[in-house]
């Protein structure tokens, strides 16, 4: 059990880290299917990303076994307790989704999986048009909840930084 009251220096750089890649991301997403000229370039970084989204999550959940988040404060309400664990648990989950739900909807697309020179990742499932139409979409949906999440994320930040001032954002903001 973490007694220290903040997160571990690892925890701390793949928050920061994967926070920075997964906004990248988000954005990299928008323009994907806003501009036509920069499709290509915008597909060939996203892919990759996408990738390493999904090992760093691994490794970040990895790491949040073997060295658990700090507690949270005593006289936090009940229900805020609960919307900050579900809350972090939906992070997850999407961290997870998100890529392997892009992978799979390129397999289906028939598409191959091009990472950076020669690698290329194997299908997950076979061609399937419409399977891949509705990958797709739950692809995109998905990214709107990602970003929603994030902004209540953030939003929760901010609250405990700026209002409640309960030690709960500088745990993950700084070593104590």
């Amino acid at each position: 059990m973490n007694r220290h009251g903040h997160f571990d220096g690892l925890a701390r750089l793949l928050h920061w880290g994967m926070a920075v890649l997964i906004l990248a991301m988000l954005f990299i997403g928008v323009g994907m299917v806003a501009s036509v000229t920069l499709r290509p370039v915008l597909v060939d970084l996203h892919r990759p990303l996408g990738a390493l989204i999904l090992v760093l999550a691994v490794i970040r959940l990895a790491n949040r076994w073997r060295s658990p988040p700090p507690p949270l404060p005593a006289d936090m309400p009940r229900l805020q307790v609960l919307a900050a664990k579900a809350s972090h648990w939906v992070l997850y989950g999407l961290m997870f989704a998100m890529p392997l739900l892009g992978w799979t909807m390129l397999s289906a697309g028939g598409y191959p999986v091009q990472m950076v020179g020669a690698l290329q990742l194997p299908a997950l499932v076979p061609h399937d048009p419409t399977l891949y139409a509705w990958l797709r979409g739950a692809h995109g949906l998905l990214g709107y909840t990602l970003f929603a999440v994030i902004l209540l994320h953030l939003a929760a930040a901010l609250y405990h930084a700026w209002v409640r001032r309960d030690g709960v954002f500088e745990a993950m903001a700084r070593k104590q």
